[in-house]
């Protein structure tokens, strides 16, 4: 990565005069609200296309592809990009931004203008990774819901506020270990995979960001539970983290006695905390919820 915002060579990218140029035509001022920082560096998303994977036969959705940086890099690469934007006035420029600068692949790629949280379906192939530079405000339920929704999606990496990223790619004992950790673990395998600076960013943001792989898991996690009984556990767990689980499942299983009977049924202490458990742990314990 560089140490400053490149341009790219072949023109295709966009580069910082680039993406200055194209907000200022459209009015489009960055907001807080929507956690808005655009990427300025062509090496940048380059770079987050490589550590991703993209493979010339893959269907790439993107989230949040704003002014069009990351969607350019990820047309080079992949054979069809499905892009999902909110706002009104980046979803309805984006597509001339990618028939102006790469019009040779203009027709692989489409456009959802949706809240991503509320996506069901999309145009096409299923898609077969996700890449995205997701705003910190939204990005675990966002990750959550897509990676829910579209179990074709085996490849993942988001580009995330860095306290997100080192939440999602936590391990059992460590101190930021929480419900983001073992919800994306149902899915998938998650690391960490790599840092980003702020100086590839318009505006530059006042944190630094991360970047998260999730690779699905080759087959699901074998439970007998659902997995909204198995959340509704997670959920309850650190509800209360401070708390052994007999107390913090209290609620859950219907009383402290209840929660001891089912934690020493699925073989794990009543005096464990959640941040100790693995997902396996959370699903051998929504087994052996009691019955009411």
């Amino acid at each position: 990565m560089s140490s400053s915002p490149s341009t790219d060579e072949s023109g295709a990218l966009l580069g910082p005069a680039d993406i200055r140029e194209l907000a200022a035509a459209l009015g489009v001022r960055p907001t807080k609200q929507r956690g808005q920082n655009f990427v300025i560096d062509a090496n940048t998303v380059r770079r987050i296309v490589r550590t991703a994977g993209v493979r010339p036969d893959d269907v790439v959705v993107e989230v949040g592809p704003g002014l069009g940086s990351l969607t350019l890099a990820l047309l080079e690469a992949a054979d069809r990009v499905v892009a999902v934007e909110i706002d009104d006035v980046l979803a309805a420029a984006l597509p001339s931004t990618i028939a102006a600068r790469m019009p040779e692949r203009a027709d692989r790629f489409a456009l959802v203008h949706s809240d991503a949280m509320h996506v069901q379906e999309l145009p096409g192939p299923g898609p077969t990774a996700l890449v995205a530079n997701l705003p910190y405000n939204v990005a675990v339920p966002v990750l959550l819901h897509m990676l829910d929704r579209f179990p074709s999606i085996e490849r993942t990496l988001v580009m995330v506020q860095a306290e997100v990223a080192d939440r999602l790619a936590a391990r059992p004992g460590n101190k930021v270990y929480g419900v983001p950790s073992v919800k994306a673990n149902w899915y998938a395998e998650v690391k960490r995979a790599g840092a980003i600076g702020r100086n590839v960013f318009w505006p530059a943001p006042n944190v630094d960001s991360g970047l998260v792989s999730l690779v699905r898991r080759d087959k699901p996690i074998e439970t007998t539970a659902t997995k909204d009984e198995v959340f509704a556990v997670v959920d309850a767990a650190f509800a209360q983290r401070r708390k052994t689980l007999r107390a913090a499942l209290a609620g859950w299983a219907g009383s402290a006695a209840a929660a001891e009977a089912a934690l020493v049924a699925a073989g794990v202490s009543p005096q464990a905390r959640g941040e100790a458990l693995t997902v396996y742990e959370f699903a051998a314990i929504a087994e052996n919820k009691p019955a009411v």
